[in-house]
């Protein structure tokens, strides 16, 4: 019976474990990523998750925890503005787009009816 706890103890303290690492790791990118906070600053902050880990981290989620989470928003909602910018770049122009663009050709009189009606099977395709 005693190997049966010996490993229901060693899953606990590897999820404990793990999941200290996930949160000293996240504050030291919040550290980095902090611009408001001086590089002296930071470095006692960071000498302090290496001598005293867990009492630090337990100090800079109180202190510091509603600014890690503002920081996180902005950085989540930076990261999804390129990535739609990106997006945007890459798809070109919409279906509308391409048949206004094709119109505007039409009436300039630089394509004809045919050419126009093949463009915007392309674009409606």
């Amino acid at each position: 019976m005693s190997n049966f706890w010996d490993t229901v103890w060693l899953i606990l303290m590897t999820f404990v474990l793990v999941a200290y690492l996930l949160v000293l790791f996240q504050i030291i990118v919040d550290l980095f990523r902090d611009k408001e906070l001086g590089g002296f600053s930071k470095a006692i902050w960071f000498i302090g998750l290496v001598f005293l880990p867990f009492l630090t981290a337990l100090l800079y989620i109180i202190f510091r925890g509603r600014g890690m989470s503002e920081r996180q928003v902005a950085a989540v909602r930076d990261a999804r503005a390129e990535t739609d910018a990106y997006i945007r770049s890459v798809a070109g122009k919409s279906a509308a787009e391409q048949i206004a663009d094709a119109k505007a050709l039409l009436d300039a009189g630089t394509i004809n009816a045919d050419e126009f009606a093949r463009l915007k099977a392309k674009a409606l395709g």
